[in-house]
């Protein structure tokens, strides 16, 4: 199970109660304040990073070699797409685990990355066989 399912909820309500406590109702309204703003910078945020993907071909990246030295195991699927400006063209059924996304470049460089519960668990960078140069 998911640690931050729970853990969040219950700093939160103990922050409420915290400031109850040593405040009564300006100490809540502070703590509510702040924890408001610190859910409407996350929500800004994401529509922000969402608007972005939107202005751009689903699984198209600008250089999918960058994308590949960028990546790190952890990353949510959010940063990703912040990072690549684009949805990541989906490559397995709805609800299946591990998620498998492609982006692919303008030379058909392609970076296959494989999400678990919404985190980078590995990826795969593929590049195309080059051409074979014809002899003088």
């Amino acid at each position: 199970m998911n640690f931050q399912r729970i853990a969040i909820p219950l700093l939160v309500i103990g922050l409420l109660a915290f400031a109850w406590r040593q405040y009564s109702w300006p100490g809540v309204a502070a703590v509510g304040g702040g924890l408001l703003m610190w859910l409407l910078l996350h929500v800004t945020r994401l529509m922000t990073v969402m608007q972005r993907a939107a202005k751009r071909p689903i699984g198209h990246v600008t250089s999918a070699v960058m994308l590949n030295a960028k990546l790190k195991p952890g990353m949510t699927l959010m940063h990703v797409i912040a990072m690549t400006r684009a949805l990541g063209e989906r490559l397995t059924p709805e609800g299946e685990q591990p998620e498998q996304y492609r982006w692919t470049d303008g030379s058909d460089s392609s970076v296959m990355a494989h999400f678990h519960g919404g985190r980078l668990v590995s990826w795969d960078l593929a590049r195309p066989a080059p051409e074979a140069e014809t002899a003088p």
